[in-house]
Formats: C-alpha cells, structure tokens, sequence
C-alpha cells in the first residue's frame, strides 16, 4: 500500500487538488439543484410557515376574544349574583315583615277573640247571678216568710203583706252587706 502512495506522488498529478471537468460538473449540479430549491422548496417551505404563524396568531387572537367573553362573563355573573343576593334579602325582609304583619293580625285576632270570650263570659255570669239572685229571693222570700209567721205568730198568707215584709228583709240584709264591704 506504500507502495501505491509512493507511485502515485511520483507520478505529477497531486490527489488534492480536484479534477476540473467534476469541478464543473458537481457546481453544475449544486446550481441546479440551488435553483430548484429556491425557486419550489422554499416558497413551499414559507407558505407554510406563514400559515402556521396565521393559524398562531388567530389562536391567540381566538384566546384573547375567548378572555374577553369570559371576564365578560365572570362580570356578568358577579352582577347577577349580586342582584340575586338584593333581590334574596329584599324577599327574607318583606317576608320578615309580612310574619310580623301576620304576627300582629293574630294577636289582635286573638286580643278580640279573648275580650268577645271575656265580655260573653262576664254577661253570662252577670245573668246567672241575676237568676240567682231571683232565686234566692223567692226562696229566701219563703222562708222568710215562713220564719216570721212562726215568730210573729199569725200567718203571712197574705201576698201583698208578705212581698213588703220579703222586701224590707232583703233591703236590711243588703244594707249590712254594704256596710260590712266598706
């Protein structure tokens, strides 16, 4: 193999300097093949870049838009929980005060059902003492009577006589009552 290195120095021809016809031939190429590049590859290559930094952009344009609409809506969702909270509380108060309205109408119901109660129970009364107290007129007129015939010693038969001699008992009966009240 030294051989072949020796033989081939020896020879005039350097190894590293190139052929000019592959020169020729390999720049012949490269330009056609730089041409073919610049002129189909690259406006491909930028197309697509293009679109994707269009499609980038309206993503972010899109997510913009969709912040706005979503602070918008957090906005609006905000509002509209604060007006339902007014509009709750303005419910409990007028509810609050219509159990109080409704409150002070059963009392007062009640109050003049009580004193209806009251009044009817005082009448009542007041009649039974009234029906007692004819009846215990009458029958205290009887024995009355029947005590001052045994005392007196002749009859009361008579009505007129015995009315006036119940009645005089009774006045003087009611006068020591009074007396002894005061």
């Amino acid at each position: 193999m030294n051989q072949t290195i020796i033989s081939a120095a020896t020879e005039g021809t350097n190894p590293l300097v190139p052929n000019p016809w592959e020169m020729g031939v390999v720049l012949a190429g490269f330009a056609v093949l730089f041409y073919i590049v610049v002129k189909f590859v690259v406006p491909m290559f930028e197309k697509t870049f293009a679109e994707r930094a269009e499609a980038i952009e309206g993503g972010i344009a899109k997510a913009e838009k969709a912040q706005a609409e979503a602070s918008a809506a957090l906005e609006e969702y905000k509002q509209q929980l604060t007006d339902a909270r007014a509009e709750a509380n303005r419910i409990r108060e007028e509810a609050r005060a219509e159990g109080a309205q409704i409150l002070a109408d059963l009392k007062e119901k009640a109050a003049a059902e009580s004193a209806r109660i009251t009044a009817h129970a005082h009448a009542q009364i007041e009649s039974e003492r009234q029906s007692a107290v004819v009846s215990l007129r009458a029958e205290v007129g009887t024995l009355a009577t029947t005590l001052a015939s045994r005392i007196v010693g002749e009859s009361l038969s008579d009505d007129a006589r015995a009315a006036r001699v119940v009645d005089r008992f009774l006045a003087d009966l009611e006068n020591q009552n009074a007396g002894a009240a005061k």
